[in-house]
């Protein structure tokens, strides 16, 4: 009864961030380890980088279409089973994986990782976090976020130990296993609002440029979705690719893991000041503000000559994509109805996993093509100005509803 008690009161909301951090961790420090696992599979069994780049699309498709399906079960019987069934699920893929023989074994297991365990433990926690909050809720969920930076950082460092240690296939048993065991527990923990119908039936909360403007959700859902998959096209060439780059350029494993942490240290702290940045001056600003730092590095990288610039251009770049995933997704949390807040982030995250699969992927294919990274991270960059055209845009269409006085009520805005 005490922990039940203790459950209902606000601050457990902080617990939940913990949680939502935690398990962030896990399912994106897998996304991230794929990369590391692209030169061992590739010494084994003779795949390219393309056909292998598809693993990490199969999990950010998969974690796009069950995502939207995770969040109408959210959105209406809560979010504490779906993160336990989410926990279980993470681990028994990577158990799959040791015993791989054949690609189409490797794009089935990174599928159902995404779809089975990914999908249950990203979004729709982040959307439980979001209803615990009233006051600094891009930190709170800044903060969430965070767990996956990290994620990234150090699940692929303890991959590349195991790989260089033990092999790939006990590199896999191994985590397969520990992610069991350190999941179950901690998704148990799991707990909504308390006051989570009564929340979701209250309109949005809007700060600083969105404030005069209530847009219907549909409206705002669309926008976002169509800049999230460009951006995401962008920060995910370099997340499956920095590593295979680094040693090309005879850059030793260890190292260029060492400077992949980095980036993802960096990460979390941009996650944060994504977060926070929002709650300060606006969500779309601080979108627009981190897209524009994320585009402005993403092509340098095949370009670099130093050790000292790979870490000092992967330190700014991840702080700017953090804050982007920070961003857009606190524009979801302010700018639509509690009702359909986990179906929206649902849909947002849907497009952004579309770019991060389509980024990835079509980093290996051009590399394949062309023999060099130089296309294929300049392509992530275009994908980048093409999101912060629309970006543009969106910005333009909500000042010209302000202006001409078109914005739509509270009650119309929560149907």
């Amino acid at each position: 009864m005490a922990n039940a008690k203790f459950s209902e009161t606000p601050g457990y909301g902080w617990i939940v961030v913990a949680v939502a951090f935690f398990l962030s961790a896990l399912s994106f420090g897998t996304m991230a380890s794929v990369g590391i696992f692209l030169k061992p599979l590739i010494a084994e069994f003779g795949w390219s980088r393309g056909k292998l780049s598809f693993g990490y699309t199969a999990i950010a498709f998969a974690s796009a279409l069950a995502g939207i399906l995770w969040s109408i079960i959210v959105d209406r019987h809560g979010s504490r089973w779906v993160a336990l069934f989410g926990a279980i699920a993470m681990g028994i893929p990577l158990l799959l994986l040791s015993r791989i023989e054949h690609l189409a074994e490797f794009y089935v297991y990174y599928f159902l990782f995404g779809a089975l365990g990914q999908a249950a433990v990203t979004g729709p926690l982040w959307a439980c976090v979001g209803l615990w909050f009233k006051n600094n809720v891009g930190l709170a969920l800044g903060v969430t976020f965070s767990g996956s930076a990290i994620g990234q950082g150090l699940v692929p460092y303890i991959a590349r130990y195991l790989i260089d240690n033990f092999g790939w296939e006990t590199a896999y048993s191994i985590l397969g296993m520990a992610y069991m065991i350190l999941a179950i527990p901690v998704a148990l923990l799991v707990r909504d609002n308390p006051q989570r119908k009564k929340i979701q039936s209250r309109p949005p909360l809007n700060q600083k440029e969105e404030a005069s403007i209530l847009l219907p959700p549909v409206i705002v859902v669309t926008w976002i979705s169509l800049a999230v998959i460009f951006c995401c096209i962008a920060m995910s060439v370099v997340i499956v690719h920095l590593v295979p780059l680094l040693t090309d350029y005879g850059i030793t494993s260890e190292k260029a893991v060492v400077i992949f942490m980095t980036l993802m240290f960096a990460g979390a702290f941009g996650r944060i000041l994504g977060g926070k940045l929002a709650d300060l001056v606006g969500p779309l600003k601080s979108y627009i503000f981190m897209s524009l730092l994320q585009t402005s590095v993403v092509f340098i990288f095949p370009h670099i000559q130093s050790h000292f610039l790979f870490y000092v251009v992967a330190i700014v770049f991840g702080i700017a994509f953090s804050g982007v995933m920070a961003s857009f997704l606190v524009c979801v949390r302010m700018m639509v109805p509690a009702g359909v807040l986990a179906r929206s982030m649902a849909v947002v995250g849907m497009f952004g996993w579309f770019g991060m699969g389509l980024g990835g992927w079509l980093g290996g294919l051009i590399f394949d093509f062309t023999g060099s990274y130089h296309w294929s991270f300049a392509t992530g960059s275009i994908s980048g100005i093409v999101n912060l055209i629309i970006l543009f845009f969106f910005y333009i269409y909500i000042r010209r509803h302000r202006l001409n006085g078109n914005g739509y009520s509270a009650d119309h805005n929560s149907k």
